[in-house]
């Protein structure tokens, strides 16, 4: 296999619903989960959140800038134009952005392996996947918070 097709092979894209808003990683995810936390919910107006997590030093955009809007130590961007939720970052966390699933062009290739925030989940919405359930964050922070 020729380097460029190794190189396309581990490329990730996504970009919001107009196209003015890009990117890439150019490293596999390290993370992949479900959020039911209310401010999760909020943000991408869904019962449920789904994300894919990388490095942001193999991360890079095109386009426009994302608008954002966030409560420390949480910050997400959208695109200012259509509206659409891209990703979210954490100040504990600042080596990694989480992009929205749906944002993916290929949402498909990124299974969540965990379930957060279950302790907030709607009690009308149920998902028997099989997966491991944490009450609260799925991604543990340095100075061990855990809420």
């Amino acid at each position: 296999m020729s380097e460029m097709a190794v190189q396309q092979q581990n490329l990730h894209r996504g970009g919001c619903r107009c196209g003015a808003i890009r990117f890439e990683a150019t490293a596999d995810p390290i993370y992949a989960s479900y959020c039911h936390c209310g401010d999760c919910r909020r943000a991408s107006g869904a019962p449920v959140a789904a994300f894919v997590g990388f490095h942001a030093a193999d991360v890079t955009f095109e386009g426009a800038s994302a608008a954002t809007y966030g409560v420390a130590p949480v910050n997400r961007s959208f695109c200012g134009t259509c509206g659409a939720p891209i990703a979210y970052t954490d100040e504990r966390l600042s080596d990694r952005i989480f992009f929205m699933l749906g944002a993916m062009d290929a949402p498909e290739n990124y299974p969540p392996r965990v379930h957060g925030y279950v302790r907030e989940q709607l009690p009308f919405f149920h998902v028997d996947d099989g997966l491991p359930r944490m009450e609260t964050m799925t991604v543990p922070r340095p100075s061990g918070e855990n809420q």
